[in-house]
């Protein structure tokens, strides 16, 4: 919900601050939406939240994904998914591709730093992860915010989703 403060600095805006105010805003919602219809994905930046990807990708990393459905997924290819039930993505390696012989195509996921697959982080009785589960693909990334989100509370739930999502 909106603060009182917030509403009372809009009072004492004039019209030009409000105008131009309202053209950053709507500017930076076409970008994002002009990136979400190129990329083909949801979150076409997305921020490295763990640790469980290190060495190839820190806390704090920006990755720019694509999700593309002609493009097969591979072993080794970094992706961005979705589990049944939990609200943040999940940053990881394909470590095994299962292709049935229709073409679909199934795939199990590792982080890197992990010393197990990720079907414990699956929902109950799920083993395998489907191409409506990924968000994208990594193509890309940078390490700007890195310094910064290295100060922040490391336990899920702590703040840091929602420090994360405002700066997105």
């Amino acid at each position: 919900m909106l603060s009182l403060d917030f509403l009372d600095d809009v009072r004492r805006m004039n019209k030009r601050q409000v105008l131009n105010f309202g053209m950053i805003v709507s500017s930076a919602l076409m970008i994002w939406k002009g990136l979400m219809v190129v990329t083909g994905s949801e979150s076409p930046i997305v921020v490295v939240l763990s640790g469980s990807m290190e060495p190839a990708f820190h806390r704090g990393d920006l990755l720019f994904l694509t999700n593309r459905i002609e493009d097969p997924i591979r072993v080794g290819e970094i992706v961005v998914f979705r589990i049944e039930g939990r609200e943040i993505p999940i940053v990881h390696r394909v470590l095994k591709i299962h292709e049935k012989q229709s073409g679909d195509i199934k795939f199990l996921t590792k982080g890197d730093n992990n010393a197990v697959d990720d079907r414990g982080l699956y929902k109950q009785g799920q083993h395998w992860l489907e191409k409506k589960d990924v968000v994208g693909r990594a193509r890309g990334y940078h390490c700007l915010l890195q310094g910064f989100l290295l100060h922040l509370p490391k336990q899920p739930g702590a703040g840091h989703s929602d420090i994360i999502r405002g700066l997105m």
